[in-house]
């Protein structure tokens, strides 16, 4: 007879390999996150004090670069297409790990997470689509509200101070990476008017070159940054968005360990440019595009014009809808049951948690409509006011549970035996259990000798009193 097949636990431990990348990875984009909360407020007050309107306007439109190259860009269009190509960079090594080494590499843990992302962006699509017809706006922004910015819903979690269970980031996290791919999709299916097939020839002849350099084991950043700048000028020019450039190089890197390697090219490449990435060019990225004008008008348009309606709706309702609805689909159509310390209210947390879309909705905003610099910033505002109703909302659902999610963390990372890795992975190892055994007796030790100290001194008090008793006059 075969023992029966324990059913898998969706949101259950990570491996200590994975759990120890995830914490690495969140470190940087918690802290990446408040920076770029910090520049999205700075963007606002600049662009709204009337004494400092026009020089954010000026500084923001100032045009640099080589001409003749076709790259003489304003301050806000390098953020937009020159920066964001280093975050998209950092987001191909990331999505490259997680098909070769994280949760994406075993089809059946990587259901969960692809298809929460899938419900997740189709979702807001469907509820801007279904908005904006039924009240005659325009269906060009429909891709506005599908992305996630896991960066700004760390900064929320840092700033809210609540700690999430390793399980429950780690579904964050591969959500984005999963989230990120797609939006990658979708600009360079949807937002490719014209091609310069030549300039797209070049920028493919140089991604072979990088990729041959990479399997000849060249190394040297003095190769490889001047190529990705040729690369990123050729897509650039070639009319399919530049940062498309940033993912494909990502994607080549080898992000799999060979015999001897502690690390990976892959992840030392992600582990030194991910903080040029959160610390610098996402934050630069919405000090350029967050400056909208906002006043009570523009607000309560906000929710009258069925365009920005849409993307706050999509964001807030079909975000955390889709994401849900297709975590609960995937757990019961692969049977996949809930871990033990966690309820689907958590789930409904994270799922509102992924409503807060920033970095790339303002990037797709302003290529769906692109010309219109009225609906751009209106759709901007939009996307500003929905990510802060789903903070809002994700903020009240995860302090409720966050005594549990306390004393959850707090039993992951416990470690009594002193070796620094978590007691939870090493339950299982007789060795475990006699270090702690030896750390118990060490303290037990400690206090019998603290004891004995204490009646000695209580002894010769009492002895002392006696004799001071017997000398005194009668």
């Amino acid at each position: 007879m075969t023992a029966p097949r324990t059913p898998r636990k969706a949101f259950g431990r990570l491996s200590l390999p994975e759990r120890t990348y995830l914490a690495d990875a969140l470190r940087t984009e918690t802290v990446g996150g408040v920076l770029l909360l910090a520049a999205a407020i700075a963007a606002l007050v600049w662009a709204n004090i009337p004494a400092l309107h026009d020089s954010y306007e000026s500084v923001s439109h100032f045009h640099f670069g080589p001409a003749a190259l076709g790259l003489d860009l304003s301050v806000a269009h390098w953020a937009a297409d020159g920066l964001l190509a280093i975050f998209f960079f950092v987001a191909g090594i990331e999505l490259k790990r997680e098909l070769v080494a994280g949760d994406l590499k075993d089809p059946k843990a990587a259901a969960l997470p692809v298809v929460a992302a899938l419900c997740g962006m189709v979702a807001p699509a469907l509820v801007y689509t279904v908005t904006n017809t039924a009240g005659g706006g325009s269906l060009a922004g429909w891709a506005v509200p599908t992305a996630t910015d896991i960066a700004f819903a760390l900064a929320v979690l840092a700033v809210i101070g609540t700690s999430l269970p390793s399980a429950l980031r780690a579904f964050l996290l591969t959500l984005a990476v999963v989230d990120d791919l797609f939006a990658i999709l979708i600009i360079a299916v949807f937002f490719t008017d014209t091609l310069n097939f030549a300039a797209l020839g070049g920028a493919a002849v140089g991604l072979v070159v990088f990729w041959l350099l990479l399997r000849k084991g060249v190394r040297g950043w003095y190769v490889y940054v001047p190529l990705g700048l040729v690369i990123w000028a050729l897509m650039y020019n070639s009319g399919v968005h530049a940062t498309i450039a940033g993912v494909a190089m990502g994607l080549m890197l080898r992000c799999h360990r060979r015999e001897g390697e502690e690390h990976s090219p892959g992840e030392r490449i992600e582990h030194l440019v991910r903080p040029l990435s959160a610390g610098l060019a996402v934050p630069l990225f919405a000090l350029f595009s967050a400056g909208v004008a906002i006043s009570g008008g523009a607000l309560a348009d906000v929710f009258t014009k069925p365009e920005t309606l849409g993307v706050v709706l999509g964001l807030v309702v079909g975000k955390t809808l889709g994401i849900f609805g297709g975590t609960w689909l995937t757990s019961r159509f692969t049977k996949a049951s809930l871990s033990d310390d966690l309820q689907w209210a958590d789930v409904f947390a994270v799922a509102t948690l992924a409503g807060i879309g920033f970095t790339v909705s303002l990037l797709i905003g302003e290529l769906a409509f692109e010309g219109d610099q009225a609906m751009t910033d209106e759709v901007k505002a939009a996307v500003l006011t929905g990510s802060l109703v789903a903070a809002a909302l994700a903020t009240v659902l995860l302090k409720i549970r966050n005594a549990k999610y306390r004393g959850m963390v707090a039993e992951e990372e416990r470690d009594d035996d002193l070796s620094g890795v978590p007691d939870i992975y090493e339950e299982d190892d007789p060795a475990y259990h006699l270090r702690v055994a030896a750390v118990y007796e060490r303290k037990a030790a400690e206090h019998r000798r603290i004891a004995e100290e204490m009646e000695s001194a209580r002894l010769a008090e009492v002895a002392g009193g006696a004799g001071d008793e017997d000398d005194r006059p009668a």
